[in-house]
C-alpha cells in the first residue's frame, strides 16, 4: 500500500509538473504570436494620433498667422537684374518654431487621456475572429517633446525656373501602453509652409538659422 501510495503521489506530481509545463509554454507561445500584432496596433494607434494633433495644430497656426513668402526670405538680385541669392530671415524662422513647439507640446499633453479597444479576435489575424471576443485597452501619452524645424529647399521647377519650398519638418516621440507592454513611436511629418518660383539660373541660398 504504502509503495502505491508513494507511486500515486509521484505520478501525480508529474501530471501538475506537465500541466504548469504546459500552460507556461502556451502563455509563453500566445505572448510571442500576439505581440507583433499588439504592437502593430498601438503604433498605428500611435502615430494617428499624433498626426491628428500636429496636422490640426500647425493648420490653426498657419491660419491665424497667414504668413507669406516674404516673411520668411528675400530674392536678391545682380545688377542684370537675375536672381543672384535667397536670404533667410532667421527672426521669422525661430519665431515660428518656438511658437509651433509650445502649442504642439501642449496639445500633446491633453493626449495622454486617448485610447482605443482592440478585440482579442482581431489579434489572431483570422477572420473568423475579427472584431470578437474581449477588448485589450490601448492609451498613448506623449513622452519627450516635439521638435520642430524649419527646411528651406530648391527645386527645379521647369526650364529656367526654380521652385523655393520653407517647410516645417516635426518629429515627435510617442509612447503607447496596453496592459502587457509598453512601446515607443517615432514619427516626423512635414508641412509647406510658403514657397515661391524664381525665374533665371539657380540662385545661392543662405543657410536656415533656426533652433536646433
Amino acid at each position: 500500500m504504502r509503495k502505491r501510495t508513494r507511486r500515486n503521489r509521484k505520478m501525480i506530481g508529474i501530471y501538475m509538473f506537465l500541466i504548469i509545463f504546459l500552460l507556461i509554454f502556451s502563455v509563453i507561445r500566445t505572448e510571442k504570436l500576439l505581440k507583433p500584432v499588439v504592437t502593430e496596433q498601438a503604433e498605428h494607434f500611435s502615430e494617428k494620433i499624433a498626426a491628428e494633433i500636429i496636422e490640426s495644430t500647425v493648420s490653426g497656426y498657419l491660419r491665424d498667422n497667414r504668413y507669406r513668402y516674404s516673411d520668411f526670405a528675400a530674392v536678391l538680385y545682380n545688377e542684370k537684374k537675375q536672381a543672384a541669392s535667397v536670404e533667410t530671415i532667421p527672426y521669422t524662422i525661430n519665431k515660428v518654431q518656438s511658437e509651433l513647439t509650445l502649442l504642439i507640446n501642449q496639445r500633446l499633453k491633453s493626449a495622454d487621456k486617448a485610447k482605443t479597444e482592440i478585440p482579442i479576435g482581431t489579434l489572431t489575424q483570422t477572420y473568423v475572429f475579427n472584431g470578437k471576443g474581449p477588448k485589450i485597452h490601448i492609451r498613448i501619452s506623449p513622452l519627450g517633446s516635439a521638435d520642430v524645424k524649419i527646411k528651406s529647399e530648391l527645386e527645379s521647377a521647369g526650364i529656367n525656373q526654380t521652385k523655393h519650398h520653407i517647410s516645417a519638418v516635426i518629429s515627435v516621440n510617442v509612447t503607447s501602453s496596453t496592459p502587457l507592454y509598453k512601446f515607443n513611436t517615432h514619427t516626423e511629418f512635414e508641412f509647406l509652409i510658403a514657397e515661391t518660383v524664381i525665374i533665371g539660373d539657380v540662385p545661392d541660398i543662405s543657410p536656415v538659422y533656426g533652433k536646433k
